[in-house]
Protein backbone atom coordinates (compact mmCIF):
# COMPACT_ATOMS: atom_id res chain seq x y z
CA UNK A 1 0.00 0.00 0.00
CA UNK A 2 1.12 3.37 -0.85
CA UNK A 3 1.61 5.45 2.46
CA UNK A 4 1.69 8.93 0.21
CA UNK A 5 -1.46 10.11 -1.22
CA UNK A 6 -0.32 12.39 -3.42
CA UNK A 7 2.45 14.57 -4.04
CA UNK A 8 2.66 18.67 -5.50
CA UNK A 9 5.22 20.74 -6.97
CA UNK A 10 4.56 24.52 -7.31
CA UNK A 11 4.73 26.33 -10.73
CA UNK A 12 4.49 29.85 -11.58
CA UNK A 13 2.11 28.98 -14.96
CA UNK A 14 -0.39 26.26 -15.47
CA UNK A 15 -0.34 26.87 -18.90
CA UNK A 16 3.24 26.38 -19.29
CA UNK A 17 3.46 23.86 -16.62
CA UNK A 18 1.03 21.93 -18.70
CA UNK A 19 2.76 22.23 -21.94
CA UNK A 20 6.26 20.70 -20.44
CA UNK A 21 4.48 18.02 -18.04
CA UNK A 22 1.49 16.71 -20.24
CA UNK A 23 4.24 15.83 -22.44
CA UNK A 24 6.80 14.63 -20.43
CA UNK A 25 4.42 12.27 -17.90
CA UNK A 26 3.35 10.54 -21.10
CA UNK A 27 6.72 8.86 -21.48
CA UNK A 28 5.71 6.92 -18.51
CA UNK A 29 2.44 6.30 -19.28
CA UNK A 30 0.88 8.89 -16.93
CA UNK A 31 -2.00 10.83 -18.46
CA UNK A 32 -3.34 14.58 -17.39
CA UNK A 33 -6.59 13.24 -15.21
CA UNK A 34 -7.86 16.92 -13.90
CA UNK A 35 -7.04 20.42 -14.48
CA UNK A 36 -8.30 24.00 -13.35
CA UNK A 37 -7.08 27.82 -13.31
CA UNK A 38 -4.50 26.22 -9.96
CA UNK A 39 -3.43 23.19 -10.90
CA UNK A 40 -2.87 20.39 -13.28
CA UNK A 41 -3.50 16.40 -11.82
CA UNK A 42 -1.80 13.47 -13.41
CA UNK A 43 -2.03 10.30 -12.77
CA UNK A 44 -2.72 6.37 -14.13
CA UNK A 45 -5.85 5.74 -12.72
CA UNK A 46 -5.94 7.97 -9.68
CA UNK A 47 -4.59 11.70 -9.09
CA UNK A 48 -0.85 10.94 -7.70
CA UNK A 49 1.27 14.17 -8.82
CA UNK A 50 0.11 17.89 -9.20
CA UNK A 51 1.76 20.69 -10.43
CA UNK A 52 -0.16 24.04 -8.78
CA UNK A 53 0.23 27.58 -8.47
CA UNK A 54 0.73 28.23 -4.81
CA UNK A 55 -2.29 29.17 -2.72
CA UNK A 56 -0.51 32.34 -0.96
CA UNK A 57 -0.25 34.27 -4.42
CA UNK A 58 3.84 33.87 -3.70
CA UNK A 59 6.33 32.87 -6.23
CA UNK A 60 6.69 29.19 -6.55
CA UNK A 61 10.08 27.88 -5.61
CA UNK A 62 12.02 24.60 -5.79
CA UNK A 63 13.09 23.18 -2.27
CA UNK A 64 16.70 22.35 -2.24
CA UNK A 65 17.33 18.38 -1.53
CA UNK A 66 13.71 18.02 -2.76
CA UNK A 67 12.49 15.66 -5.51
CA UNK A 68 10.13 13.73 -7.02
CA UNK A 69 11.20 10.14 -8.05
CA UNK A 70 8.32 8.54 -10.58
CA UNK A 71 8.44 4.93 -11.39
CA UNK A 72 9.85 4.17 -15.15
CA UNK A 73 9.11 0.78 -16.60
CA UNK A 74 12.49 0.40 -18.40
CA UNK A 75 15.94 1.84 -19.04
CA UNK A 76 14.36 3.35 -22.27
CA UNK A 77 12.00 4.93 -20.44
CA UNK A 78 14.57 6.48 -18.24
CA UNK A 79 16.34 7.77 -21.42
CA UNK A 80 13.05 8.88 -23.24
CA UNK A 81 11.98 11.47 -19.88
CA UNK A 82 15.27 12.90 -20.16
CA UNK A 83 15.06 13.61 -23.63
CA UNK A 84 11.68 14.70 -23.31
CA UNK A 85 12.31 17.13 -21.10
CA UNK A 86 15.47 18.55 -22.07
CA UNK A 87 13.89 19.02 -25.61
CA UNK A 88 10.51 20.67 -24.20
CA UNK A 89 12.21 23.42 -21.55
CA UNK A 90 13.79 21.57 -18.31
CA UNK A 91 17.73 20.79 -18.38
CA UNK A 92 19.66 17.86 -17.43
CA UNK A 93 20.54 17.50 -13.28
CA UNK A 94 22.05 14.16 -13.91
CA UNK A 95 22.37 12.01 -17.36
CA UNK A 96 20.83 8.33 -17.36
CA UNK A 97 22.51 5.53 -16.55
CA UNK A 98 23.27 3.19 -13.63
CA UNK A 99 23.74 4.82 -9.74
CA UNK A 100 26.74 2.56 -8.08
CA UNK A 101 26.03 4.61 -4.87
CA UNK A 102 22.19 3.33 -5.35
CA UNK A 103 21.71 0.70 -2.33
CA UNK A 104 19.61 -1.06 -4.98
CA UNK A 105 21.64 -3.52 -7.70
CA UNK A 106 20.51 -2.55 -11.05
CA UNK A 107 19.18 0.65 -10.55
CA UNK A 108 18.86 2.74 -13.51
CA UNK A 109 18.08 6.87 -13.26
CA UNK A 110 18.25 10.71 -14.47
CA UNK A 111 17.54 13.27 -13.13
CA UNK A 112 15.95 16.58 -14.54
CA UNK A 113 15.14 20.01 -13.57
CA UNK A 114 11.66 21.49 -14.92
CA UNK A 115 11.11 24.97 -16.31
CA UNK A 116 10.21 26.26 -12.76
CA UNK A 117 13.49 24.51 -11.16
CA UNK A 118 11.74 21.51 -9.72
CA UNK A 119 14.05 18.62 -9.76
CA UNK A 120 12.83 15.44 -10.81
CA UNK A 121 13.80 11.61 -11.23
CA UNK A 122 12.90 8.84 -13.75
CA UNK A 123 14.06 5.48 -12.09
CA UNK A 124 14.00 2.26 -13.53
CA UNK A 125 14.59 -0.78 -10.42
CA UNK A 126 14.04 1.52 -7.96
CA UNK A 127 12.72 0.99 -4.43
CA UNK A 128 9.37 -0.02 -5.36
CA UNK A 129 9.95 -1.98 -8.02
Amino acid sequence: MNIIDHLSLGVSCIDKGQGFYNELMATLDVKLLANTEGFAAYGKDTVQFLIMKPENQEAASAGNGCHVSFIANSPEAVDNFHRVAVDNGGYCAGEPGPRKAYPIPDVYTCFVRDPFGNKLEAIFAGFNQ
